[in-house]
């Protein structure tokens, strides 16, 4: 595991909030990433990331296809086979936290299973990104994607 996405497992939601609100946006990623699902706050939250990566979600794959760079779409890895599933489309947006620019993961469009969920990214750190999910307008987890070459 890269060691600043493990640093975030120690963290409180709000040092996480803080974190994302100083980050850009940075470049949308490209290729295979790797995924953790973090439980902030949570004296488990080791167990939880290491359990969600082995048996739930490994990441994303991001195919950005716009020739300005600022769109594309992903497919998330998920199953202990990291098996492709999960589409959706990514896009720069305002923050749904501070209004403030971010990468836009969202499924509404191209999901049946997850439309009511909408990720937001910021590249804290070359290859390394922290993320929020939201389930409609509430915010329910953060997760850290870093670049398969960036480990």
């Amino acid at each position: 595991m890269h060691a600043t996405v493990e640093s975030w497992l120690s963290k409180t939601r709000e040092e996480l909030d803080e974190i994302y609100r100083n980050a850009k946006p940075g470049e949308l990623p490209t290729g295979d990433t790797r995924g953790t699902a973090i439980l902030a706050g949570s004296l488990l939250s080791k167990l939880v990331a290491a359990f969600a990566r082995l048996f739930a979600w490994q990441g994303k794959v991001f195919d950005i296809f716009a020739e300005d760079g600022r769109a594309g779409v992903l497919i998330n890895k998920i199953t202990p086979f990291s098996l492709s599933f999960i589409v959706a489309k990514v896009y720069r947006d305002n923050s749904w936290m501070d209004g403030k620019e971010t990468i836009v993961i969202d499924y509404s469009k191209t999901s049946f299973f997850a439309k009511v969920i909408r990720d937001e990214i910021r590249e804290v750190e070359p290859g390394v990104y922290l993320g929020k999910v939201w389930w409609g307008k509430k915010r329910i987890l953060d997760f850290a994607l870093t670049r398969k070459q960036d480990e």
